[in-house]
């Protein structure tokens, strides 16, 4: 990704507080805004979607569900991109949740692809290969 030199002027409080989460994550005060930049103006184009960390980093999830937008999408894409499939398959969700989901991977499709493409590349057999206490036990 190019980036671009620009100086911006913030308070004070706001350095410290991207300085102690720069530290805290072991990135530079740089990249740490740019992360939080980003995210930023991710979730004003789609509300409704939030950001956490885990194993993998930091992904999109359903706000307020721990639900990743991947998950939604790829049960989705599995109904034939029916709405109607994926509101029974989701019934806890509500409409707003679900069109959150859907308007994320409008405007990032290429995130949600790419992250549907390593999920499907684990199969029973790489997860044993690299996991090998998953695999059931035969009694």
């Amino acid at each position: 990704m190019a980036t671009k030199a620009k100086g911006i002027r913030i308070p004070t409080e706001l350095d410290d507080a991207i300085a102690q989460e720069s530290e805290a994550r072991g990135k530079s005060w740089s990249a740490m805004t740019a992360e939080l930049l980003d995210e930023a103006i991710r979730g004003r184009r789609a509300p409704g979607v939030s950001f956490v960390d885990g194993p993998s980093g930091r992904r999109a999830v359903v706000a307020g569900t721990g639900l990743d937008v991947w998950e939604v999408i790829a049960t989705w894409k599995d109904g034939g991109e029916s709405y109607e499939l994926l509101r029974q398959n989701y019934p806890w969700l509500n409409e707003i949740q679900l069109r959150a989901a859907l308007g994320y991977y409008q405007l990032y499709p290429s995130e949600i692809d790419a992250r549907l493409e390593r999920e499907a590349r684990w199969t029973p057999e790489r997860a044993w290969r690299e996991l090998p206490f998953s695999r059931p036990r035969n009694h």
